[in-house]
Formats: structure tokens, C-alpha cells, sequence
């Protein structure tokens, strides 16, 4: 295992809820880490963002330990949910609450309910 996917494991096993991603989730870098970050923090989850701007190892490797091609990439309890479009249709249709409380992630269950009123 090469020295990113070690911290990629490390990272991902010692947080419930990580995003890989284009900036920070406070300042996002692109629309879709904007998006998934946006969902994340109305939702009240707490998360570990990082930055694969930051560092192009960590932008390569997160893509090759993922097998996933695009950033950014959601993990809850060290399994890979997805990306954007996923992530996006999980929280409309109700599984990303779901996936939370089953993994006992905390998160607003009103304001998911709001996001999915808005967008419904």
C-alpha cells in the first residue's frame, strides 16, 4: 500500500463521515464539492473534509483507492458512498438519512426533510 492509500485508510477509519474534495467545506473549490459539502453541513453532519487541491498525491490516490474517477467522494464508517449524482439522489430520496442512522451518523432529520421539500 503507497504511503496516500495509508493515510486514505487512516483518515477513513478514524472518521464516521469523510469527503474527499475541491476545497474545504468551508470553502469549496468546486460546484460539485460544493454541493455534497452544502448538503453535509445543512444536515448538520459532522465530517472530515480533505482537500485533494492540497496535495495531487492525495488527488490521484483518492481516485485509484476508490476505483472512482471524480472528486468528490463520500465515505461513511470507511465504505465508499459515492459522488455528486449519487450522493445527490440519496438525499432525495430519503437513503442518505438512511445510510446515517444505520451507521448512528448524527444529522438534522428536519432540515434533510426541508432539502427534499425544496427540491421535490
Amino acid at each position: 500500500m503507497t504511503d496516500t492509500a495509508t493515510q486514505i485508510k487512516e483518515t477513513i477509519t478514524a472518521n464516521d463521515v469523510v469527503l474527499f474534495m475541491k476545497g474545504t467545506k468551508s470553502m469549496p473549490q468546486c460546484g460539485f464539492s460544493s454541493r455534497v459539502a452544502g448538503v453535509l453541513n445543512y444536515m448538520e453532519v459532522e465530517y472530515a473534509d480533505v482537500n485533494v487541491l492540497a496535495d495531487e498525491a492525495m488527488r490521484q490516490g483518492i481516485k485509484d483507492f476508490s476505483d472512482w474517477p471524480t472528486v468528490p467522494q463520500l465515505y461513511v464508517k470507511g465504505e465508499f458512498v459515492g459522488g455528486c449524482d449519487i450522493i445527490t439522489e440519496m438525499m432525495l430520496s430519503g437513503e442518505l438519512d438512511t445510510l446515517l442512522a444505520e451507521n448512528n451518523v448524527k444529522f438534522d432529520q428536519d432540515a434533510a426533510e426541508k432539502i427534499r421539500e425544496a427540491n421535490g
